[in-house]
């Protein structure tokens, strides 16, 4: 087989598959794309879908579209249940699929740590579907609210908990009282606004552990003033819908849990047959190799890579960077040269409490407040992908800013 008929099969069309993908426009191999949804999703933003304040068209673009000028891709809307390694072939819903090289880059889910009762009654953030089922969830709760008369019902429903203090719970619960503050006070002016508790649960000592302690106190400080109760050494035991109790023996009435706490590998790492390790992440070669199987990479969220002793981060920076290594590799085995080991470059952690709030450590550069607002504004719109999606972002963003307003308080049904 000539190698311009190589076929590099990428599963996961997330941060590292895209950007795997995209360095490899100009090798000499065939690249095919496999995903069970046609989309990439912004997951950094997902969060301002379930608030109301994006339509998830905003930040998810047909993976098709995005390539669309990539002459050696094609794409394939499938789910992947499973790889035999020996045969190079992948068990996919279509079929069979053969590959020379193969890279896996498929993410990872919720991770509920084994509590069941959350895993039925809460709301995870991981996906499209999850994000507009947190909006339907909250906005249906106010509707709920003016039609209820007993008091102690009304003060559960408007209650919301959010689980985990990392940037995802930290950007939710901004989020979500901005959402409830500034805009649905207008809509539902005969509720008291007294009657909404926001609380953001964190199970540790600290919230945005990755930040240096004067941006986690700034964080903690602007939490508070935005009306958000931050919970230290908040364990969460249980969940019924109507409650939830901590193991500290708390119960705190409250019909909306959002948990924001942790995600583990995909299911597929579980198929591999092969040794997880922590999080259900799979150890690889420093060249993001799998032991054993030069031409297969495993990359993103699924791959454990650690770094001075310490895992990275299930994060887009890495998996981009992951991507970006992979390609590279790839083209050095088609020119048989000795293939390089991954090096993460950490640029940095963002997160953003809410209008004019942030905390930002980026390149070494630290700040807080309204510049470091200003640079995740900055950061996030040149991260998105499209023209139209940062044209159609920066508008909506705008609008909030200057008039207050929410544009997608909209309770759909499935």
């Amino acid at each position: 087989m000539a190698q311009a008929d190589k076929v590099v099969v990428v599963v996961g069309a997330g941060f590292g598959g895209l950007n795997a993908a995209r360095a490899l426009r100009r090798a000499p191999v065939q690249v095919v794309m496999l995903d069970r949804n046609n989309y990439h999703l912004f997951q950094p933003l997902l969060y301002q879908v379930a608030t109301a304040g994006l339509e998830p068209e905003q930040i998810a673009k047909p993976v098709r579209a995005i390539l669309r000028g990539q002459k050696n891709f094609d794409f394939q809307l499938v789910d992947v249940r499973g790889v035999d390694f020996a045969q190079r072939r992948l068990d996919t819903s279509a079929g069979p699929i053969a590959y020379d090289f193969l890279v896996l880059s498929h993410g990872s889910e919720t991770n509920f740590f084994g509590l069941d009762s959350m895993m039925k009654h809460g709301l995870g953030l991981k996906d499209v579907p999850d994000a507009v089922r947190i909006r339907n969830h909250v906005l249906t709760c106010f509707e709920h609210a003016m039609l209820e008369r007993d008091p102690e019902i009304r003060r559960a429903t408007l209650t919301f908990v959010v689980v985990g203090g990392g940037p995802t719970g930290v950007e939710m619960a901004g989020a979500l009282s901005e959402l409830i503050r500034l805009v649905l006070v207008k809509d539902y002016p005969r509720l008291n606004i007294k009657d909404v508790r926001i609380l953001l649960l964190e199970a540790t000592d600290t919230i945005l552990a990755a930040m240096p302690e004067r941006l986690r106190e700034a964080a903690v400080k602007t939490l508070w003033r935005k009306w958000i109760e931050v919970r230290f050494s908040a364990v969460v035991a249980d969940v019924d819908g109507d409650r939830v109790r901590l193991k500290s023996g708390e119960v705190i009435p409250a019909r909306t849990v959002i948990w924001a706490a942790g995600v583990k590998a995909a299911p597929l790492n579980g198929r591999l047959g092969l040794t997880a390790g922590r999080q259900g992440r799979i150890p690889v070669e420093p060249t993001l190799q799998l032991q054993g199987h030069p031409e297969v990479f495993l990359i993103g969220d699924a791959a454990y890579v650690e770094t001075n002793g310490e895992p990275l981060p299930m994060v887009a920076p890495v998996a981009i960077q992951m991507g970006q290594s992979v390609a590279r590799n790839i083209r050095r085995q088609l020119r048989g040269q000795p293939l390089e080991p991954f090096r993460y470059r950490d640029q940095g952690t963002l997160a953003t409490i809410g209008r004019n709030a942030a905390v930002a450590n980026v390149f070494g550069v630290q700040a807080s407040g309204f510049v470091a607002w200003v640079m995740w504004l900055g950061i996030h719109i040149i991260q998105l992908i499209g023209f139209r999606n940062k044209l159609f972002v920066l508008l909506n963003w705008a609008w909030d800013y200057f008039f207050y307003e929410r544009a997608a308080r909209l309770i759909t049904r499935d």
